[in-house]
């Protein structure tokens, strides 16, 4: 039986989506949550029940409900009721979702900053000069360049997507 325009559509659809959530996974977006949120980018629908996610990605509902709650709690997804209706509907939050993805990094990224500094008092200023006192201090600087650069940046896209409007 030969595979019908429909078929080749969703399988195509299915091969993005699974190279943009690897993507997302290797960010730090957990495996399940990162396809959800992938293939809501890629589809034409402008929000989708848990259902409609569950058949479109061939899981199951509870995979879906466990990917849609970190979304919601990250507030990549908005969840959504219409009155009378019992489905809840999940859109991807209007916005600059990519800029909030990228934003949320910076918090850990102060994190990291933050444990190196503390391990360098930790370890000593005798031996700042030394082996694991010289890496943790490049550590350290290389972690606040990118913090930096990554505010910067995010400043940037900021006021150049205010330009496109």
């Amino acid at each position: 039986m030969m595979p019908n325009r429909w078929q080749d559509e969703n399988e195509r659809q299915l091969r993005v989506v699974e190279r943009i959530a690897a993507i997302l996974s290797e960010a730090g977006i957990p495996r399940m949550s990162a396809r959800v949120l992938a293939y809501m980018l890629a589809g034409d629908a402008d929000r989708y029940t848990a259902a409609a996610l569950a058949e479109g990605l061939r899981i199951s509902p509870a995979a879906v409900s466990g990917a849609v709650r970190y979304l919601t709690a990250t507030r990549m997804l908005v969840k959504e009721r219409e009155p009378g209706k019992r489905a809840e509907f999940y859109r991807v939050r209007d916005g600059d979702l990519c800029g909030m993805i990228v934003g949320a990094r910076i918090q850990i990224l102060k994190q990291w900053e933050s444990a190196l500094e503390a391990a360098i008092v930790e370890i000593g200023a005798d031996r700042a000069d030394r082996g694991g006192g010289r890496r943790l201090g490049e550590a350290t600087a290389f972690i606040a360049f990118l913090r930096s650069e990554t505010e910067e940046l995010l400043e940037r896209w900021s006021e150049y997507r205010r330009d496109l409007r």
